[in-house]
């Protein structure tokens, strides 16, 4: 099983999560509805195990929960996949969510870099902040060094769009991170940093 379990506390946040790529348990309890919305479908259309419990500074706004849970995801992934042997490396996938079309391709690189299009025509969905959808995905990119696109293809509903993404990403990330029949690194060079 490919699994693991980290932690990070700072005087913003405390956040563990423990996720495993073949699938389990889902528990998220982040303080923010909507956001507990998408990383629950984040791991059902993954096919993750993920377990998320942040606790931070709700009373500021909810930057630091989401961008620091983001952070903690990513190192997840990070060391899940260390080796990035064995592996398909490399996924893409479209959602529509009614009116939303989402589009998401990943690259377990080693090289972090996130390409993100799409703007939101609501400031907020709950008590998430629209723009944080950007903040989310780049530390989990950054973090898991992997090379994540995103774009909006089109969507007037903020939260169709933003939960169009996100199903778009795990979709993605579902198989980049699916075995092959062989233990290499899918790398002309042999190995990915």
């Amino acid at each position: 099983m490919r699994s693991v379990t980290c932690k990070r506390t700072t005087k913003e946040t405390d956040i563990q999560i423990s996720l495993c790529l073949e699938g389990g348990k889902v528990e998220i309890s982040t303080g923010i509805g909507f956001f507990d919305h998408m990383l629950s479908a984040f791991a059902t259309h993954g096919g993750f195990g993920l377990i998320v419990k942040t606790k931070g500074d709700l009373e500021v706004d909810c930057h630091h929960c989401i961008e620091d849970t983001g952070i903690v995801l990513g190192k997840a992934f990070s060391e899940v996949l260390q080796e990035k042997a064995g592996i398909e490396r490399f996924g893409s996938f479209y959602v529509p969510m009614d009116e939303a079309l989402a589009f998401a391709a990943v690259d377990i690189s080693g090289r972090p870099f996130l390409v993100f299009d799409a703007s939101f025509q609501e400031e907020r969905v709950g008590g998430f902040d629209s723009c944080m959808t950007e903040e989310f995905f780049r530390a989990l990119a950054f973090q898991a060094g992997v090379t994540l696109h995103v774009k909006l293809l089109y969507g007037k509903n903020t939260h169709h769009g933003i939960e169009a993404i996100f199903k778009a990403v795990a979709h993605a990330l579902k198989i980049a991170v699916a075995k092959t029949q062989d233990e290499k690194v899918l790398s002309t060079k042999g190995m990915l940093e």
